[in-house]
């Protein structure tokens, strides 16, 4: 077998655990909630922890991939990440299973980080849509894999073995990842990493998340909440004067942004449609279970229609990618999910589940042709021996707006429904239907929460509209060979 492909296997790996264990999570919210008589905040907290810990230093972890080795970086993320899942399997209260979900967040981060680098440096330019395609067929099967086996545990046995089934996936993914993957990083050896640079960007990410969090959980006037937003600028404006007149060797590269117009339209893109549309699940499982009355499980088995299509779309978007450019088919993927939206909005107390499943088929479609084809031409702009910096961009600016998407969603709703009501539709302890003027209520909230998407969605188009086409990035891409850092 050709190395490009042992090496998309293990990072499928990977994909795959990570993916199974974001959806099995969410799934297995009630049962946590009785056996370690966990209040509200720490449930949120369970949830969020993971995402912040994986945000906040991914950009940091790429780079040291960059400088140390890829193969290093990802391979320690197996064995933090395994151990992490077993730490949150033996929890015996509620804090330290938020603990060890950052745990699982910082193992999380270092996959991520080199995932895509990894894989972009095994295919050529013209085959990575392919291999970005293949690798959303393991998102997707992770998802329906995630709502199948939450079901199948919760249903039978405890909830800790929503964690204990991530450690044969992380064994076997050590070995394979230890045996299979070559060794990158950049000749130079002598580049050092920009420690200042790192804390600096982490801690300003960080504020802001926290914000967000503190915001969702005590209130947007919470003393907590605004010193989190006044403070975080501070980070990132001595990061930008750090790196741009005294780091020796920058974490990140800002011609990257504003000398390449593809990557910087790229990652401006995929930041935009995660603020848009990480927010969708949340609020269709908050709509099947408060209008439909359904269980957080029945409800969880109508999101895998979007999971089906993207997995059958995924490797069509890729080699359309590579054939076509990314931003045809980018953007098209994106026209998809922006209609998907707006159909989402029309939704009220009548509507069939079939139209419900219907709109998700349409996601799947446009998630299909978006993410390989928006991933290839952010990793595709960027230099060789800055794979591991790009992707480390790349996934701080989405998760960033996976956040955001968020707080978003639940704002909208926490606006207009009572907190208890809220709390049980986030947990899925909600025993009946809505009342008529609380369900009235609801799905007004959720219509302004879509209509916000579905502009967030027509600004990403516009983004992905702005990226040069196929013929200009070739050009582009012969102008950076001769500029990139060689790798071994």
């Amino acid at each position: 077998m050709e190395y490009k492909w042992r090496a998309l296997s293990v990072t499928s790996v990977g994909s795959l655990m990570s993916a199974i264990d974001s959806t099995v999570v969410l799934l297995a919210l009630v049962p946590i909630t009785q056996d370690l008589h966990a209040d509200y905040v720490t449930i949120v907290w369970v949830v969020i922890a993971y995402l912040l810990a994986s945000t906040s230093l991914v950009l940091s972890l790429g780079r040291m991939g960059d400088i140390y080795g890829r193969k290093k970086i990802y391979n320690l993320g197996f064995i933090v990440f395994t151990i992490g899942s077993l730490l949150a399997a033996l929890s015996l209260n509620g804090i330290q299973l938020v603990i060890y979900r950052a745990i699982e967040g910082i193992g999380s981060a270092m996959m991520i980080a080199n995932s895509l680098a990894i894989i972009s440096t095994a295919f050529p330019q013209n085959e990575r849509g392919k291999a970005f395609g293949i690798n959303s067929i393991v998102w997707a099967t992770g998802n329906i894999l995630g709502i199948v086996l939450g079901g199948f545990i919760i249903t039978y046995t405890s909830w800790r073995w929503i964690f204990l089934i991530n450690i044969p996936i992380g064994i076997f993914g050590t070995i394979w990842a230890w045996r299979t993957l070559k060794e990158t990083k950049a000749y130079n050896t002598k580049e050092s990493f920009d420690i200042a640079a790192a804390i600096a960007f982490t801690l300003g990410i960080l504020l802001i998340q926290l914000g967000v969090t503190n915001g969702l959980l005590y209130g947007w006037h919470d003393f907590s909440t605004i010193a989190s937003f006044i403070l975080s600028p501070f980070p990132f404006i001595f990061f930008i004067i750090w790196e741009t007149k005294y780091a020796i060797d920058p974490i990140i590269d800002l011609k990257l942004f504003f000398g390449n117009k593809m990557f910087s339209a790229s990652t401006f893109t995929a930041t935009i449609q995660s603020l848009a549309m990480f927010a969708v699940n949340f609020l269709l499982l908050f709509y099947l279970e408060g209008i439909f009355g359904l269980s957080v499980l029945t409800a969880s088995y109508l999101i895998i229609p979007m999971a089906f299509v993207n997995a059958i779309v995924g490797p069509i978007g890729g080699r359309l990618t590579d054939k076509y450019g990314a931003r045809i088919i980018s953007t098209l993927g994106l026209a998809f999910q922006a209609a998907a939206i707006l159909m989402l909005s029309f939704m009220n107390s009548s509507t069939s589940l079939w139209y419900v499943a219907f709109t998700e088929g349409i996601f799947g479609v446009g998630g299909g042709l978006f993410w390989p084809s928006n991933t290839s031409a952010v990793m595709s702009g960027a230099p060789k021996g800055k794979y591991g910096a790009a992707s480390g961009i790349l996934s701080t600016f989405r998760n960033t707006g996976m956040i955001l998407s968020f707080a978003v969603a639940l704002t909208a709703v926490a606006s207009k429904l009572p907190p208890a009501i809220v709390y049980q539709l986030f947990v899925g302890t909600l025993s009946t239907k809505l009342d008529i003027n609380t369900a009235s209520s609801y799905l007004a909230a959720q219509s302004y929460a879509y209509h916000i998407s579905f502009g967030l969605l027509v600004i990403s188009i516009i983004l992905s509209l702005m990226r040069p086409s196929k013929t200009q990035n070739i050009i582009e891409e012969k102008i950076k060979t001769q500029q990139s850092i060689p790798i071994q």
